[in-house]
């Protein structure tokens, strides 16, 4: 089975506990193909992905893939300045396999992904998780008033995706992405996830709810998570500074932390105290959200 990420050096200390967590929930390890496609990651980081496989015996195939966010999707809006989550709309290009699960850098896998080995697509490109509406998503005005999609069309968080490669390829889905892309290349709310909702316009294969349970930092753990995906939403992070305080995963986080790994990529004060700056309003409205629950 092919897991895919796209990973930039700012979201590697998240990757490692990702990486683990799939690993270690996995039934037969040996049957996973890791991709990465690598942002302008330095050597210094793909050898930390190397070495983190070695210390856990992976028996599996890796593949480092190198590519230039910027460009590619450069004249499109950025997240905080980076390009590379856009990198998703790649992966027909670069994985020559009939189908990927793509997760983010932010999860925590306690289910073994091999439940996906035979997904039944049902003539879809995408699966995911539904159950949100464009009304409720974010930048519904952009989605109802600009793109005129209809307020009840399903709408699904792109961070846990199964892709059926071959139907990308054969159809042209990446194309007809980057055509929607350049019709508002400034204006799309969550980037590639809004490029894919679009285009889906709520025909896409449910994934169980299973496979991407939302948990806000001032949430208790969701209930049964020994059996699920779970995504950190929002910021700030468990990892980040004071996440060990505000941050109600923390500990499930660091349950699949690899030390080394964390001393590497643990931010020095400075970039701590910078990211901690730009989230000053996440960090506030975490705060009051704890204190209120």
């Amino acid at each position: 089975m092919n897991i895919a990420f796209c990973i930039n050096h700012f979201g590697m200390i998240g990757l490692g506990t990702t990486v683990l967590s799939l690993l270690r929930n996995c039934s037969h390890p040996e049957k996973l193909v890791l991709c990465f496609l690598c942002a302008e990651l330095s050597d210094d980081d793909k050898m930390q992905i190397n070495k983190l496989l070695l210390r856990k015996s992976f028996e599996g195939t890796f593949k480092l893939i190198e590519f230039d966010p910027v460009s590619h999707f450069g004249s499109l809006n950025s997240l905080h300045g980076d390009w590379t989550t856009y990198g998703r709309l790649l992966l027909p290009d670069f994985i020559e396999a009939e189908q990927v699960l793509y997760l983010d850098s932010d999860l925590v896998l306690e289910l073994d992904v091999l439940e996906l080995s035979n997904f039944d697509f049902k003539g879809n490109a995408i699966a995911a998780v539904g159950g949100g509406k464009f009304k409720y998503a974010l930048g519904s005005d952009f989605y109802i008033g600009k793109a005129k999609i209809m307020p009840d069309v399903e709408y699904f968080n792109a961070r846990v995706l199964l892709m059926d490669l071959t139907m990308w390829r054969y159809s042209k889905i990446k194309e007809r992405c980057l055509e929607i892309a350049n019709l508002y290349p400034l204006e799309l709310p969550s980037h590639d996830q809004s490029i894919l909702n679009i285009f889906c316009l709520g025909k896409f294969a449910k994934l169980p709810m299973s496979f991407n349970c939302a948990w806000l930092s001032y949430e208790s753990k969701p209930n049964n998570s020994d059996n699920m995906i779970l995504h950190f939403v929002g910021s700030p992070k468990s990892w980040d500074t004071l996440g060990q305080l505000i941050h109600n995963g923390y500990q499930t986080w660091m349950k699949y932390t690899d030390q080394e790994w964390l001393d590497y990529f643990n931010p020095i004060i400075i970039n701590s105290l910078h990211r901690m700056w730009k989230l000053r309003r996440s960090y506030t409205r975490c705060i009051i959200n704890k204190l209120l629950n």
